[in-house]
């Protein structure tokens, strides 16, 4: 019997990479995800704070995550796992001053801040001209930046390291700009040991193009020539300006593909940044090695493990004096 001879050719299919969810492709580990919580009963204007840095965390953050007073920290310990959870924020109350508590999950370690002052996003929205926060904003996690955190000292390694870990990591090499529309600013004063905790969205400005162009390419919208003479007084009219002037060149960047309808490639552009809270001025004062718990590896006020020790042995030595008199 004859054979029929199939003369199509075979394709060649590329195979089809998926990328594992849940994982940072740039380290190769767990995406970080966070809950923030609250203990204790706190006052309207922190339960406030709360949610501002829920929406500062996104998109990788529980944002209607719904409490109840019976919660303890096993509870939400045992739903961090099959969640993927990997940090706790942590907002408490005492007669004194409110603190954050900065946890790595399961094991720790756990960073304590006191915030001596802060201000909502409500309160650094009011205090602007032209407040700027779209809903667009918070699809990508914000970009983190520690600044004088290089001293060498032990505590401030442990801080640096857990504020980088709570962001994903990212490639220079390919990251997309359109994805870096936000920043968070940790600036650390070595004379008052305090730390000036910000939060910031960034825009791009061509430099050299007046604001009037600027904003006829961006509206898609036919402008208003009724009482010029020309098109071209449209386009000589005098106009720049914003919050801050873009031809200062310690801010322009060189843009290496366009973002944007105005912002293209190989353009110089003026990095502008506008703080959207909330804002904080933190100072650490302890640090332990488990989930809220364990030793004492750091503590503003002294070492606590040390304090203990010298005291057990001040209390063997009266003891002993008293046992030879």
């Amino acid at each position: 019997m004859a054979r029929f001879r199939n003369n199509k050719k075979k394709v060649f299919v590329k195979p089809v990479v998926k990328k594992q969810k849940g994982v940072d492709h740039v380290t190769g580990e767990k995406m970080p995800k966070s809950i923030v919580f609250t203990r204790g009963k706190l006052p309207g204007s922190l339960k406030q704070l709360k949610m501002d840095l829920r929406r500062l965390m996104l998109p990788h953050t529980a944002v209607d995550l719904k409490e109840k007073r019976r919660n303890n920290l096993k509870d939400f310990l045992n739903v961090a796992g099959p969640l993927g959870v990997t940090h706790f924020l942590i907002l408490s109350k005492t007669e004194t001053a409110p603190y954050l508590k900065v946890a790595r999950t399961p094991q720790g370690p756990t960073l304590s801040f006191k915030i001596h002052e802060y201000s909502l996003a409500v309160d650094v929205a009011q205090s602007q001209l032209r407040p700027r926060c779209p809903q667009d904003l918070f699809k990508n996690s914000p970009l983190i930046v520690l600044s004088g955190f290089g001293s060498g000292e032990q505590h401030l390694k442990l801080t640096t390291i857990m504020f980088q870990n709570i962001f994903p990591a990212i490639d220079v090499n390919t990251v997309k700009l359109s994805s870096c529309q936000r920043i968070v600013l940790l600036n650390y004063n070595k004379d008052t040991k305090l730390i000036d905790f910000r939060h910031y969205s960034i825009r791009l400005q061509p430099v050299g193009v007046s604001k009037r162009i600027r904003k006829f390419v961006q509206s898609h919208q036919v402008p208003d020539l009724k009482n010029l003479q020309d098109v071209s007084d449209f386009i000589t009219k005098a106009g720049y300006g914003s919050e801050s002037e873009a031809d200062d060149e310690a801010a322009t960047v060189t843009l290496a593909s366009d973002l944007g309808r105005v912002n293209k490639a190989s353009s110089k552009s003026a990095v502008k940044l506008q703080e959207i809270g909330p804002r904080m001025t933190l100072q650490l004062i302890k640090i332990e090695e488990g989930l809220c718990s364990g030793g004492v590896i750091f503590n503003s006020y002294g070492n606590e493990d040390e304090k203990k020790k010298k005291a057990k042995e001040e209390d063997k030595m009266n003891e002993g004096d008293a046992e030879e008199d």
